[in-house]
Parts: C-alpha cells; sequence; structure tokens
C-alpha cells in the first residue's frame, strides 16, 4: 500500500476523512532535534478548513504528538503525530457508493476493494490526510534550517489570474491574520484582491476553478540528489503528484522547454567563490537540477491542481442500482479551488523530499 513517502526520512500517512483521525508515522527524524510546537500550529492553520470562501468544514486540527520526543527534542524512535477529526458530517455523503461522484476516486476504490472501502468524504484518499504531510513537514523543517536550505512555495494563479514569480516578491513576508494574503497563502499583495474576486465568482456560480502553487527551494550546495529514479525531479514530481487534485508538475522552463532551442536553454558555468555558479542562477531562471543532482542554483517548481470535483449545480452521472445515468448534485462542505490549502503541502512535500536526498548523500543528519 503506497501511503509512504522516503527512504532515509520516511514519512507514513494514516487516517480517513470521517475516521476518527489523520496523521502521520515520522521515522528518521535524527535523535535531538527540537521538536517545534509552534512550527506545528502555525504549518497546520495555513492548510485548514473553514476560511471565507473556502470549504465550511471547521476543524481544530490540534495535533497530538505520541511517541518520538522527550523533553521536546526526537529521541530518534518513530514519531506519531495525529489529529482527531470533529467536524465530520458523513449524512452529505448518502448517496454513496450507489452514485459514485464523477471526478471522484469513489468508483475505482470501490470496485479495487470489492466494496470495503470507506466511501466517506473519500475516506483514506481525501485531502484530509495532507494534514499528515505538513505535520511531518513542520518538524523536519529543523533539519534544512540547520544546513540554511529553505523551501517556500504560495499561491501562483487562480484560472487565468497569477501572482508575481516568487523572486520578485519577499519570500520572508510574514503572512497577517484575517487578510486575503493569509486566506490565500499568496506573497503577491497585488493579485490577491482579483483572486478573491474570482473564487468568489465561480462559487456563486455554484462551480470550481483549477489553480497553481510555485514552490522555489533554494540554498543546496552542489550534488544533493540520487542517479536515476531517486534525482531531484523525480523524487519531488513523485511527492508532488501524490497530492490529490495535482495534475502537472514542471521544473525550471517547464514546458516552455519544449518551444525553446538549447541555445536558449542552456546555462553557462560560471566562475564563483567556493564553486562555480550557474548563469540566471539571481533570477531563477538557472536549472536548480541537472542529472538528478543540485546545480547550486534555486530550485523552481510549479504544481499545477484541477478545479475541484465536487461542486454544488448539477451534474450526470452512473447510478448503480439502476444502471441508468442520473442527476447528481453533491452536497457538504468543499473548496472552489485547491492552491490556496494546497500550497502549505507543496512545502511539506519539498521539505520532505529534500531532507531524505539530504540524509542518502550525507548532507543532513548530524544534528549538534
Amino acid at each position: 500500500m503506497g501511503m509512504g513517502l522516503g527512504d532515509s526520512l520516511r514519512v507514513t500517512l494514516f487516517g480517513e476523512s470521517h475516521g476518527q483521525c489523520v496523521g502521520a508515522l515520522v521515522e528518521g527524524i535524527p535523535p535531538g532535534t527540537p521538536i517545534d510546537s509552534d512550527s506545528l500550529a502555525r504549518d497546520l492553520s495555513m492548510r485548514k478548513p473553514g476560511r471565507k470562501g473556502l470549504s465550511s468544514r471547521s476543524e481544530l486540527d490540534n495535533c497530538e504528538i505520541v511517541s518520538g520526543i522527550h523533553e521536546g527534542k526526537a529521541t530518534g524512535w518513530p514519531v506519531l503525530m495525529l489529529a482527531r477529526n470533529e467536524d465530520a458530517k458523513s449524512s452529505d455523503y448518502g448517496f454513496l457508493p450507489e452514485h459514485p461522484r464523477p471526478g471522484h476516486a469513489d468508483m475505482v476504490e470501490a470496485i479495487r476493494n470489492e466494496g470495503h472501502n470507506d466511501p466517506r468524504g473519500g475516506g483514506s484518499q481525501s485531502a484530509r490526510l495532507t494534514l499528515g504531510i505538513v505535520a511531518a513537514g513542520s518538524q523536519a523543517r529543523s533539519l534544512l534550517d540547520g544546513a540554511e536550505w529553505s523551501c517556500k512555495a504560495h499561491l501562483h494563479s487562480i484560472g487565468g489570474i497569477y501572482s508575481r514569480p516568487l523572486f520578485e516578491l519577499d519570500m520572508t513576508t510574514e503572512y497577517v491574520e484575517g487578510t486575503d494574503m493569509a486566506r490565500l497563502n499568496c506573497l503577491d499583495p497585488d493579485a490577491v484582491g482579483p483572486m478573491s474576486e474570482l473564487i468568489e465568482s465561480v462559487r456563486m456560480d455554484r462551480d470550481t476553478i483549477g489553480s497553481s502553487v510555485e514552490l522555489i527551494i533554494d540554498g543546496l550546495p552542489i550534488g544533493v540528489g540520487e542517479p536515476w529514479f531517486d534525482g531531484i525531479e523525480p523524487s519531488l514530481a513523485r511527492g508532488l503528484m501524490a497530492i490529490p487534485g495535482a495534475r502537472a508538475v514542471e521544473f525550471s522552463h517547464g514546458t516552455e522547454s519544449s518551444r525553446m532551442r538549447g541555445s536558449e536553454h542552456n546555462d553557462m558555468w560560471l566562475p564563483g567563490g567556493d564553486t562555480p555558479t550557474l548563469e540566471g542562477s539571481d533570477s531563477g531562471r538557472a536549472d536548480g537540477s541537472l542529472g538528478g543532482r543540485s546545480t547550486g542554483a534555486p530550485i523552481r517548481v510549479i504544481v499545477h491542481f484541477k478545479p475541484p470535483s465536487s461542486l454544488p449545480r448539477e451534474q450526470f452521472t452512473l447510478h448503480l442500482p439502476s444502471n441508468q445515468v442520473r442527476s447528481l448534485k453533491v452536497g457538504g462542505r468543499h473548496d472552489p479551488v485547491i492552491g490556496p490549502r494546497a500550497a502549505p503541502v507543496v512545502e511539506a512535500v519539498a521539505i520532505l523530499v529534500i531532507c531524505d536526498l539530504g540524509m542518502m548523500g550525507g548532507f543532513l543528519g548530524n544534528h549538534d
């Protein structure tokens, strides 16, 4: 069962959307690593529901660290982190399993597990399980901080409205509670107004809309990453594409690369201080990874998310008992767009993947 991510630092997710709890088992955090409850609460608050214009599910997301810590530091043993589900409304899913939703995993999950799956709210397929990813990433962040490596993600686009690239913004900006920047997890103050208006328009139209999240990974020395399938791009792509609703991951020039010439795409090596540098590193243009290993330049990633599949307008789909296509209106509390709440999840996945690769290569792991 593919609920795990990583090797040297391994995270295993558990729980269901409408079960008792969700969380993560984290193995490989070096003994002595500080466990930061403030960081845990702050990161989880960035992804939790209940924000204006988004899902109205009201979860406190109080995450408990059950094992693997003593006197505020990791012991080196598995760290179990869980949060109780407190506002699940299973009656919203009374039409399942007889009337599987379009765009959801209801049908394939039921057939794959011969009807023994938990269909409520998507069960273990639900984005509710991303709480465990964010919780795990919040505690792995200190490993990156110690090496002066960083991962930063924010909302990049909603529909046809785009924020400025992160390299043009102040990535050290702290969100102010109650602002649109904090609500949408977007660092561009000029973009959040039009984005908010578009979300409200889509919501009033009883529809949903696509979005994207931008990620910058910075500070890595040359050589982080393993050959082939454990390279930086393959490892990040695997983790990022597992986020519910993800449909594409772009690195550096992304899809634009297929329309470029090599003379345009190649980055020149230049003399540096301790090591050579790539032309364009300061502007975010340079490839942050070559051959699966870091080049010393920042790594820029865009993750694209589909419109949420649950929407309140009438849809038509197969009704299993009658074997006919019938009308279905999906109730419940759902986000009209994925990107705002996905931003901290993208950031957490990047932290976990980069920590894992850093530990595999001997760059990280020794904690003073």
